[in-house]
């Protein structure tokens, strides 16, 4: 959706989309904005979701109990220290301590570490991206929302960059065989993931030939990594099941 909705539907609560960042011309015309993809993933909570887009220094509102945040991903890198990512990692430090529910993607997930105490830099295999496995952690048996979930599951990925510590007292729930921090949980109500969620099997092959060259200089193969891109459900059940535990217990679309 292009425009932030402001007002509650049926008792739910509102879902912030935290918009850290703008898709390439090249991609965004094909595919659309960044909250376009996470609005297409939560289609009964249209008429709740509000956008901010803070790379454009929109104001976020006051934390309140009655949000449930989604933090999206960048083509900007945490270490930049930008003003508007700043400002947002000190109002995530506030939401922590309300217990207000936070979900961070990508950008979002090392945004969030970073806030809370963890550190982040670049991965040392250069790039992570298209379709891989994720393997659970032995902690994710007794998380809330994971210990459902299959050992093992397929997620888009594109970074450079990584959280490279956790936070105190946050858990490892899943790792892949370049990034060890594919998701954290931070405390009851505070979730991120590496991986992208929100990413369509054509959203991950417009950012991989977008990324071709580079790929090609560290050497990768565009080719193959297109082929090898996949549906990932259980990857985007998880935000959307996470979105679910913290909005209105009436909506139950599974």
């Amino acid at each position: 959706m292009s425009e932030s909705q402001t007002a509650n539907h049926a008792g739910q609560k509102t879902l912030l989309i935290i918009q850290t960042g703008t898709p390439p011309d090249a991609i965004r015309q094909q595919q659309g904005d960044l909250s376009d993809w996470f609005s297409q993933q939560l289609p009964h909570y249209q008429e709740n979701i509000q956008v901010i887009r803070v790379f454009k220094d929109e104001p976020l509102p006051p934390v309140n109990r009655d949000y449930v945040a989604v933090i999206t991903g960048s083509w900007s890198m945490v270490t930049d220290r930008l003003a508007w990512s700043e400002r947002t990692a000190g109002w995530i430090r506030e939401a922590m301590t309300i217990d207000m529910p936070l979900f961070g993607v990508c950008y979002g997930h090392q945004l969030m570490a970073d806030a809370l105490g963890g550190e982040v830099d670049y991965l040392n295999s250069d790039i992570e991206i298209g379709c891989k496995t994720i393997e659970l952690s032995p902690a994710a048996a007794g998380d809330p929302l994971l210990s459902a979930w299959p050992q093992q599951f397929a997620v888009h990925l594109t970074h450079r960059q990584t959280v490279t510590r956790i936070p105190d007292g946050a858990q490892v729930l899943a790792s892949s065989d370049q990034d060890p921090h594919q998701v954290l949980r931070y405390g009851k109500n505070a979730l991120s993931t590496q991986f992208h969620p929100e990413f369509t099997p054509e959203i991950s092959r417009a950012i991989i030939r977008y990324r071709e060259q580079r790929l090609r200089d560290v050497g990768l193969d565009p080719d193959s990594l297109c082929q090898q891109v996949t549906e990932t459900p259980a990857a985007a059940r998880l935000m959307l099941q996470f979105i679910d535990q913290h909005m209105s217990p009436a909506i139950n679309h599974r």
